[in-house]
């Protein structure tokens, strides 16, 4: 009987870190050799220099770097075991998205992807040229085609590598996550394999990179297009797969698969991954953030603390006249609750200094929302002080249906590093802190419960100058991710107020959002990468 244990790889890269992404390489083979017998590694999708390299593919010294990465990993490899890794290339002066095959030192043949994804976050025709060849490669008997990510969601690369014989494809992959994506990938898998009656090895990379975040489960489906092993979501490792060759061909074996897991444990997951990532990758010490008493910052806490450690989160409570009682109680409770370092510095000393300053220009004008982010800007003065001081990273706390509508104040609250919660919307922030809350307390119950406000005028409730979040989060979720027209929203049932007041908010707050921190991404479209809008437009939302 022949037999084939392919180990996936699922592994984080750093982008731009060529040596030590290789040294990652060289060790995970070694181990995958000892601790699985592995007959073939594959790692994910450009590994060497990370997903997505971005401009860092257009330096001159790319391909020095990694010729030198490859000669190592060609002289320091364990012996008797297929390697397929991802690599950028150039052939005949052109760039390629590569895979790699490395054999006892030798590099055996290389696979240039064909379909290169040029929507929402991603921009690979920008750097690279298409690949037309297949790579169909024989070892122990087994005939394994070689695709690299967008490939398999295309028709044509897979039929043409089992028309050249493939008995098994591989398909390297970095593929950012977004909600509802796994269900997405696994369908697709499935879809494809059973078209062309031949396995399926996905191997996905996992990890943060900027406002990308990489969610891992990388699988293996069968020539029916049934699941048969998937590495765990969220978790580095390698995971061994069998194949065994009967009469119909080569047939992974069953091996682990991942429990089903709610949408709101997905969704929390792939943000503390996308925190902890890009704090840890950038070298800061950990992280500090305005604790007001609201549930978007007590989220944020708690995400904070799960990704970095209590020891690694200071929050500050500024308070300031409109601040409630109820407010500071909530937040020292929660400070304590995580015990994380806690400390309140009331404004109203600097507030009033701006005002005394400010008096004379100000003198015959109405008070408005101009006092209001006034203390918001103190607050953030306040926070970057505390990490130009400490080397700790503001973590801002602003939700995507404040920031879609401008509901928040520039070089103020949108002050900061990193904000992990850029693309959830309020509705899903409400989600979040109930789920988070039944895995253990971390949020007191009276945060959850209140009605949301600033906090920035006497009585003020978000609900005063934005429809209820249930219908704002609708309009949002079909003008920014649906690409709806206001009039298509208004005939699904929505007030034709709701929808035009959101949808001019939306489109005149993109100046704010251009200056936003980054923050990672978690629905189909994003801001930022996925939904680029010109900041002067004279577009006309209705039609």
């Amino acid at each position: 009987m022949q037999e084939l244990t392919l180990v996936m790889a699922q592994l984080d890269p750093l982008v731009g870190d060529i040596p030590g992404n290789t040294d990652l390489a060289i060790e995970a083979v070694r181990e995958a050799r000892i601790e699985h017998r592995a007959d073939v590694v594959v790692l994910p999708e450009l590994f060497l220099t990370g997903y997505p390299p971005e401009d860092l593919l257009l330096r001159p010294s790319m391909e020095t770097r990694l010729a030198e990465a490859r000669s190592r990993m060609a002289s320091k490899m364990a012996r008797d075991v297929m390697v397929i890794v991802g690599y950028p290339g150039r052939r005949d002066g052109k760039l390629y998205n590569l895979a790699g095959v490395l054999y006892n030192g030798e590099w055996q043949g290389e696979y240039a992807k064909q379909a290169l994804p040029n929507y929402l976050v991603f921009d690979e025709q920008r750097y690279f040229s298409r690949g037309r060849d297949p790579l169909v490669i024989e070892h122990q008997g087994a005939r394994l085609g070689v695709l690299i990510c967008e490939d398999i969601w295309q028709e044509a690369p897979a039929a043409q590598a089992s028309e050249a014989g493939a008995d098994i494809i591989v398909s390297l992959n970095a593929s950012p996550y977004h909600q509802d994506k796994t269900a997405e990938r696994l369908s697709l898998l499935s879809q494809r394999a059973a078209q062309i009656q031949c396995p399926l090895v996905y191997v996905n990379q996992i990890g943060g990179q900027d406002e990308l975040v990489f969610d891992g489960g990388s699988s293996v489906v069968d020539a029916q297009g049934q699941l048969r092993v998937q590495a765990p979501h969220w978790q580095v490792g390698l995971m061994p797969v069998r194949f065994v060759k009967d009469a119909a061909g080569w047939v992974p074996q069953a091996g682990e698969t991942e429990p089903e897991v709610t949408p709101e444990e997905s969704l929390y997951c792939a943000l503390v991954t996308g925190l902890r990532d890009y704090v840890n990758k950038s070298g800061f010490k950990g992280v500090v953030l305005g604790l007001s008493g609201g549930i978007d910052s007590a989220l944020s806490l708690a995400i904070a603390v799960d990704a970095l450690g209590a020891q690694r989160v200071q929050a500050v409570m500024m308070p300031y006249r409109y601040t409630s009682d109820i407010s500071r109680e909530d937040a020292a409770k929660q400070a304590e609750m995580l015990g994380v370092h806690y400390e309140v510095m009331p404004i109203a000393p600097m507030v009033e200094a701006f005002d005394t300053t400010l008096k004379e220009s100000f003198a015959g004008l109405p008070e408005d929302t101009t006092e209001e982010n006034l203390q918001s800007r103190v607050r953030g003065v306040l926070l970057m002080a505390i990490s130009n001081k400490k080397g700790l990273m503001v973590l801002t706390t602003g939700n995507k249906s404040e920031m879609a509508v401008g509901y928040a104040t520039l070089y103020g609250d949108m002050v900061g590093g990193y904000n992990a919660l850029k693309d959830v919307y309020k509705t899903w922030v409400y989600r979040l802190a109930r789920w988070r809350n039944a895995e253990e307390p971390a949020i007191p119950e009276r945060v959850i419960t209140r009605p949301p406000s600033a906090e920035l005028a006497e009585d003020q409730e978000d609900s005063d100058s934005l429809p209820g979040y249930d219908t704002l989060d609708a309009i949002l979720s079909r003008y920014i991710e649906g690409d709806m027209s206001a009039e298509a929203i208004i005939d699904e049932g929505f007030s034709r107020d709701d929808v035009y007041q959101v949808v001019k908010l939306v489109d005149r707050n993109e100046y704010k959002r251009r200056q936003a921190p980054v923050g990672v991404r978690v629905t189909p479209r994003g801001f930022g990468r996925d939904r680029r809008y010109p900041i002067v437009n004279g577009w006309q939302p209705g039609e």
